[in-house]
């Protein structure tokens, strides 16, 4: 039987905040919302609609996320697909997809105010620089 394939990759804009929280076990998962637009044609004219999607990073990564980006920070995103479901507190049925980050690479150069969240000419891992080909976590 062949194996199934499940991959993702993503680019686009944080936003807001990414927000760290931890397990029961200790383990951190960092929780961010990413918007990344899709160009469709509209008559003569191409419209960017935007699509959302909710990331998780684990571990490491996840605390690195958290400490170095901020809303509007553009990412890219490598993972996998995660469906769950669960029954909501008025009773009804509820799911929802979400992206399980394997790495996260920034994009862009924090803004002025972010001066502290990736120094130049070193990645959140301390290889690359921030905006380069070596950036992941």
């Amino acid at each position: 039987m062949p194996a199934d394939l499940n991959t993702v990759g993503l680019v686009g804009r944080l936003t807001r905040d990414p927000e760290l929280r931890y397990t029961a076990a200790g383990e951190a998962v960092c929780a961010m919302r990413l918007a990344v637009a899709t160009r469709t044609r509209t008559g003569e004219d191409w419209e960017d609609r935007p699509n959302f999607f909710d990331v998780s990073v684990f571990g490491r990564n996840g605390e690195a996320a958290a400490e170095h980006l901020t809303k509007g920070r553009r990412i890219g995103v490598a993972g996998r697909l995660a469906w769950r479901e669960w029954q909501a507190d008025d009773g009804s049925r509820r799911e929802a997809v979400q992206v399980i980050a394997s790495s996260v690479q920034y994009l862009d150069a924090p803004r002025p105010a972010e001066t502290e969240a990736v120094p130049v000419g070193g990645g959140a891992n301390g290889k690359g620089a921030p905006g380069g080909d070596d950036a992941s976590l």
